[in-house]
C-alpha cells in the first residue's frame, strides 16, 4: 500500500515551511535515514530523513515551494515489491485536497504585502484577509477566509470547532456555525466595560499612497523577517516590560580575560581558544541568575516556571535579521567551554544550519551592541523569557574614587523585565548580581 510521505514539523511550532530542495527523484530507492530533502524554516534550513523503505513513486510538491503547511503530503513512496506507478496514482488521495501551492508572482503594488501562506484551492483567501484572532489569550488556528467570514457575521471564532487539519478552522466550519446560529456572537468592543477593538495597521496600498509613484522599490518578506515582527508585536502588546540601568567598571575583566587567552594551550601553532568579554559576559548573567533564582522565571497565567539552569539566549546578527542561538546552563559551564561553543553557534547561526532545539526556548537572553559602538540601548524581551540585559560600549569615562577622579573602562547594562513576574526591586538585585561579577571577574572562576 503506498505511503505518504507528508511535511514534517521540525520544532514544537512549525506550521509551514519551504521546500527547499528534492535530493532524490521519482523511481529512487531509499530507506530509513537517508537524507530526501531540504526544508527551509524561518531560521534555519535542516534536512530531511526518510522513516520508511520503497521508491518515490510520485513528488506532488515541487522544489521552491513556499508556504508548505505541516502534514501535507509531499511526496508518494512505494513500498518493495509494490507497482510503482500505480502507487503514484493511487497514494495520497485522502490528504491530496491539503496539498500546498506556490504562490504566484503579482507584479502590483498590493503583493508588496506580507504574502499568505499557501493554502488549498478551495479554502483561498484574499489578500486583504483578517489577522488570525486570539480567544482566551490563545490563537485560534483557522484560514485567511474563515477569518474574514467570521469577521463579516460578527462571530467569535474561538467558539467555532475546526473540522481541518490539527483542528484547524475552516470556511465550511464558518458556514456552518453560521447555519446553526452555534457560534458565539463577537465582542465588537461596544457597550459598558468592553475593550477598545485593536488599532489595525495601515494596509500595504494606504503606505504605498504617501510616497510618489518610482520613488521605492518593494522587497517581499522572507520568513524569518515575518517571524521576527511576529514576534516583536507579541512581545511589545502582551508583556509589560521595565527597564533597570546600571555602569559596570570593565577593567579587571579585560585584564582577567588576558590573562584567560595568554594562559590558553596551544595546538598546531593555534590557541585552543580565545575569550571574549562577551563570553564572560554570559557566564556573569548566567551566575547572577543562579543567586538570584527568583529572576530566573517564566511567566504564564496560571503559573510562574521557576527554571533550574539559566539557558542565555546570545542574539546573533545574520543576513535579513538575527538569530538568538542558546547557551544551554551557562552557570554550570566554564568561560573557555562557553567560548567555544558560541564559537560554533555562531558560525552555524550565520550558516542557517542552527537546529530549533539549539535556537527555540531558553530562560533569558543577552543582546551586545557595545561592539557596534552603541552606549546604551533597551532590548526586547523574547516570550517566554521574562528577562534580557543590553549591553553597550565599554568606553573610558571619568569616575570618582575615593574622593579623586580617575579614568575607568566603563559599560552600560540595561536589564529589560516582564514586570509581572520581575518587579523592579528584583530586578535590581539580579542585575546588582551581575556587576558585581563583572567588576570582581575572579569570583567567576572559583
Amino acid at each position: 500500500m503506498p505511503t505518504n510521505i507528508t511535511m514534517p514539523a521540525l520544532s514544537p511550532t512549525m506550521e509551514e515551511g519551504n521546500l527547499a530542495k528534492w535530493l532524490v527523484k521519482e523511481g529512487d530507492k531509499i530507506g530509513p535515514g537517508d537524507v530526501i530533502a531540504e526544508i527551509e524554516t524561518d531560521k534555519a534550513t535542516m534536512e530531511v530523513e526518510a522513516v520508511d523503505e520503497g521508491t518515490i513513486a510520485k513528488i506532488l510538491v515541487e522544489a521552491g515551494t513556499e508556504g508548505v503547511k505541516v502534514n501535507a503530503v509531499i511526496a508518494i513512496l512505494a513500498e518493495e515489491g509494490e507497482d510503482v506507478a500505480e502507487a503514484a496514482k493511487g497514494g495520497g488521495s485522502s490528504e491530496k485536497k491539503e496539498e500546498p501551492k506556490a504562490e504566484a508572482s503579482k507584479p502590483d503594488a498590493a503583493a508588496a504585502g506580507a504574502s499568505e501562506a499557501a493554502k488549498p484551492i478551495a479554502d483561498k483567501a484574499p489578500a486583504s484577509a483578517t489577522p488570525a484572532p486570539v480567544s482566551g489569550g490563545e490563537r485560534v488556528f483557522s484560514s485567511p477566509l474563515a477569518r474574514r467570514l467570521a469577521k463579516d457575521a460578527g462571530l467569535d471564532l474561538g467558539s467555532v470547532k475546526g473540522s481541518g487539519p490539527h483542528g484547524r478552522v475552516i470556511k465550511r466550519d464558518v458556514e456552518t456555525a453560521i447555519a446553526d446560529g452555534g457560534a458565539k456572537k463577537a465582542d465588537t468592543g461596544k457597550g459598558a466595560g468592553a475593550a477598545a477593538p485593536t488599532a489595525q495597521p495601515m494596509s500595504t496600498d494606504a503606505v504605498l499612497k504617501l510616497f510618489p509613484e518610482g520613488s521605492y522599490e518593494l522587497v517581499k518578506h522572507d520568513g524569518m523577517r515575518k517571524t521576527i515582527a511576529r514576534r516583536l508585536v507579541e512581545a511589545k502588546q502582551t508583556i509589560p516590560h521595565f527597564y533597570v540601568s546600571v555602569d559596570c567598571e570593565l577593567d579587571k575583566l579585560l585584564a582577567l580575560r588576558a590573562q584567560i587567552n595568554a594562559a590558553a594551550p596551544r595546538k598546531d601553532d593555534r590557541p585552543a581558544y580565545k575569550v571574549s568579554v562577551n563570553d564572560m559576559i554570559i557566564k556573569a548573567w548566567a551566575m547572577a541568575l543562579r543567586d538570584v533564582p527568583d529572576a530566573n522565571v517564566s511567566w504564564t497565567e496560571e503559573n510562574m516556571i521557576h527554571h533550574k539552569h539559566a539557558d542565555v539566549g546570545v542574539a546573533v546578527s545574520i543576513p535579513g535579521g538575527l538569530i538568538t542561538p542558546i547557551v544551554r546552563a551557562a552557570e554550570e559551564k566554564t568561560i573557555s567551554a562557553i567560548s567555544k561553543e558560541m564559537h560554533d553557534l555562531g558560525r552555524r547561526a550565520k550558516d542557517r544550519k542552527l537546529k530549533p532545539e539549539e535556537y527555540q526556548g531558553g530562560t533569558t537572553a543577552v543582546s551586545n551592541m557595545g561592539m557596534m559602538g552603541v552606549k546604551d540601548f533597551v532590548a526586547v524581551i523574547n516570550p517566554p523569557h521574562a528577562s534580557i540585559l543590553a549591553i553597550g560600549s565599554g568606553e573610558p569615562r571619568a569616575v570618582v574614587k575615593d574622593g579623586e577622579v580617575k579614568i575607568a573602562t566603563v559599560m552600560t547594562v540595561t536589564l529589560s523585565t516582564d514586570h509581572r513576574c520581575v518587579d523592579g526591586a528584583l530586578g535590581a538585585e539580579v542585575l546588582g548580581a551581575f556587576k558585581t561579577y563583572i567588576e570582581n571577574p575572579m569570583g567567576m572562576l572559583v
